[in-house]
């Protein structure tokens, strides 16, 4: 609906015009020098208000004007003080050897921007003295002109060819990592289509958790124990103070009999608070009549596979055929056992059957909410293609359940890699044993809500492939599987989806295309920067639909992950120190609060405690009680700077600037938006300090959204947005005398 024409300000705005018009009238008649006529061709339009609007109000249009832009200014420039502050404050916070400063990565990145920031400099002095339009000649007598000549006889003859030659490779390999993700998504659309899913031979009938703990009470004529399998259920953690009560009762909890099941609660940690913490909740589960044992190793080594494998050594294990894996932040509903352990009857080669991961804090902030795009994806297509095609894919340590027969065959756990999960899944897939992925069964568990604890992940996740890829080559081209198996493992799984994906990532969109914009003779196709990587983004993010909104800050701060992920897989190609880091992913308990209150409801007490017994063990509340004063007392979290992150971040900011001179573009948006996102990255503003993050592009948009409302200061801008369409001709004669 627009405005009600302003009849007020035409008024004024033709008593100006007439008063100017004498004026120049009677200056032409004395001084015959300059005669300028403004006319309307439209009769002047009669108000019915004699109110005037004098130059004094629209002076005080102005100064409102300029108090708005200086408030943007000020609170811009409040939030550049506080992202100064910050940055001060983080300089001095430890690196982990996956961050260090002194890593080969970071002080090549550092020599990179060194040699950038030289160039744009050379460049614009080139700018200025138009050299962009017409080069100096070789002959030329100054010294400026001589190099600069020479610069440009070496970038298009040796230096050019040679990164246009490496661009072509790194496009190849980006197609051809393309074209395998399109591959899956139509598999995936495929399996939906026809609606393929694993059939089980039997089913188990589900019964709520109260009944299922009262089995031998009152359900003991209805059951045929021997129709449940022995199932031994590992929960192993380490310092896990904040998600230990919700793993431990959630498996506790399982809709199966108490005589054909063993909880093991295999506890890594140092702390000797939370090992009585951890032995308080297993004893208050053994009141209750659930088979649970807490075990706990005197030597630390191996990390996870090291403890598995000492839990598989005890002698009671042979007395068991199945084994079900839970991390310390893993949730599974009660009827787990009852939708995965039926899989197994009648498949004699099945030694896996992995099921989903479902997250309870995907919602939480920015970070998260990218995860989940990207898990989203792998549990979705990839697990579910390769599950149902190949009967192969990586298990992915936890919520799963192995036959026991299969790791015996295999060589059990081992520690030699830091992804011992995808270690016994290969041996496993070696030796001749079939995985089943269930798409549809899934258990709750929590993402990384900081950076610093999702960078930590990733680069464990993906260092670990690149050193089991090194060691079990071999066993791959002498094992006795098919041909089609073998290429499947060494050329898709670990060369593919492991080893290019993270390389052209990294050198296509960090170094070769700021390169570009140094060296124009060699060109990076505006498909490639653009809308190849747009659609490959717009497949990923079908799985998790309601995720759309983000998906270009998906694809940015894909690009941005890529330096981390091609770190790690340097690392753990060529054995640097970083790859076998093991870090502890931080969890903060985001349902322990509410799940375990649920679970002490569901529960009750199968035997009858006695006194003793309440004063050995503390109740679930009162323990949730402590819990919470720990969290609240605990030293809060202090952000760092990470810095290849800035530095590639700088890298990109500079050939964006470089961009602007050749009038890129596609290249210059990207590179810029590219840049801001490592910026905010490096600054670690993703995943926490939301406020801050907010304030600060707030305040970029009230800047931009000044910029946009500069024109309505003049006369002529107010005079159209009151929707006033008079048409002002103006003409300038010029006369001597």
């Amino acid at each position: 609906m627009s405005r009600a024409q302003n009849h007020e300000f035409q008024e004024w705005w033709n008593k100006q015009r007439k008063s100017n018009h004498d004026l120049l009238l009677s200056s032409d008649e004395s001084s015959h020098l300059l005669t300028v006529d403004v006319h309307s061709p439209g009769p002047d339009r009669t108000v019915g208000k004699d109110r005037s609007r004098s130059a004094r109000q629209l002076s005080w249009v102005c100064l409102l004007k300029f108090q708005q832009i200086a408030a943007s200014l000020t609170s811009l420039g409040n939030s550049f003080l506080v992202l100064l502050r910050t940055a001060n404050r983080r300089v001095t916070s430890p690196d982990s050897p996956a961050d260090s400063a002194s890593s080969r990565l970071y002080r090549a990145i550092k020599v990179f921007l060194i040699v950038v920031l030289l160039l744009l400099c050379f460049e614009l002095v080139a700018y200025f003295k138009g050299w962009h339009f017409s080069p100096p000649s070789v002959r030329s007598g100054e010294l400026a002109e001589l190099v600069y000549a020479n610069w440009l006889h070496v970038r298009v003859n040796y230096l050019a060819p040679l990164l246009q030659s490496f661009t072509n490779v790194c496009i190849v390999l980006f197609l051809i990592q393309s074209v395998d993700r399109v591959v899956l998504v139509l598999g995936c659309f495929w399996i939906k289509f026809r609606r393929v899913k694993p059939k089980a031979v039997m089913e188990y009938k589900t019964t709520s958790s109260s009944s299922s703990n009262n089995v031998e009470e009152g359900n003991a004529e209805n059951v045929n124990l021997e129709d449940y399998p022995m199932v031994l259920l590992q929960i192993p953690m380490c310092n896990e103070r904040e998600v230990y009560h919700q793993s431990i009762a959630a498996v506790c909890i399982q809709d199966w009999p108490k005589e054909r099941m063993l909880v093991q609660v295999l506890d890594d940690s140092d702390d000797r608070e939370v090992q009585q913490l951890i032995k308080a909740e297993v004893n208050k589960w053994q009141q209750r009549g659930v088979p649970i044992l807490y075990r706990h190793r005197l030597i630390r080594t191996g990390y996870k596979a090291g403890n598995l494998k000492s839990a598989m050594s005890c002698d009671y294990v042979k007395n068991y055929e199945f084994v079900a894996i839970f991390d310390s932040d893993f949730q599974p509903e009660p009827e787990f056992l009852k939708k995965t352990v039926p899989y197994f009857k009648g498949n004699d080669d099945l030694g896996l059957v992995q099921t989903r991961w479902s997250f309870v804090n995907k919602d939480e902030n920015l970070l998260t909410r990218l995860q989940n795009i990207n898990l989203s994806f792998h549990f979705e297509v990839e697990q579910q293609v390769n599950g149902v095609f190949i009967n192969f894919f990586g298990f992915n340590g936890t919520a799963g359940v192995w036959r026991i027969k299969a790791l015996e065959e295999c060589g059990g756990w081992l520690e030699r890699t830091t992804v011992e999960d995808m270690d016994v899944a290969v041996r496993a897939h070696l030796c001749g044993w079939k995985f089943i992925y269930l798409n549809d069964v899934k258990c709750l568990c929590e993402l990384p809500e900081s950076y610093g604890a999702y960078k930590k992940q990733q680069h464990r996740w993906h260092s670990g492939p690149m050193q089991l890829f090194r060691m079990c080559f071999f066993d791959i081209l002498r094992s006795k599987v098919s041909v089609t198996k073998k290429a499947n493992l060494i050329f898709l799984f670990f060369l593919l989806r492991k080893l290019i994906l993270p390389f052209y990532s990294f050198t296509l969109f960090c170094i070769i295309l700021p390169l570009t914009m140094f060296l124009p003779e060699a060109q990076l196709p505006a498909w490639v920067v653009c809308y190849v990587p747009g659609i490959m983004s717009v497949l990923n993010i079908l799985p998790a639909p309601r995720s759309f909104p983000f998906i270009v800050p998906y694809l940015l701060f894909e690009n941005t992950m890529s330096v981390t992920k091609f770190n790690a897989m340097i690392s753990g190609l060529f054995q640097f120190g970083s790859s076998y880091e093991w870090i502890v992913t931080k969890k903060l308990g985001r349902s322990s609060e509410t799940d375990l209150i649920a679970f002490e409801r569901e529960s009750e007490p199968l035997v009858p405690t006695t006194s003793l017994h309440r004063s050995a063990s503390e109740s679930g509340l009162e323990e949730l009680t402590k819990l919470e004063t720990t969290k609240k007392t605990g030293k809060k979290r202090r952000n760092r700077l990470y810095r290849k992150e800035l530095v590639i971040a700088f890298v990109l900011l500079t050939a964006s600037a470089r961009s602007l001179l050749s009038a890129q573009g596609i290249h210059f948006y990207f590179l810029l938006f590219q840049g801001i996102t490592f910026l905010v990255v490096g600054l670690d503003l993703i995943g926490e300090q939301k406020a801050f993050a907010i304030r600060y592009v707030k305040s970029i948009f009230d800047i931009v959204k000044w910029m946009s409302n500069t024109n309505r200061l003049r006369p002529d801008a107010m005079y159209h947005d009151e929707n006033v369409s008079t048409e002002v001709n103006s003409s300038l004669t010029v006369q001597s005398t």
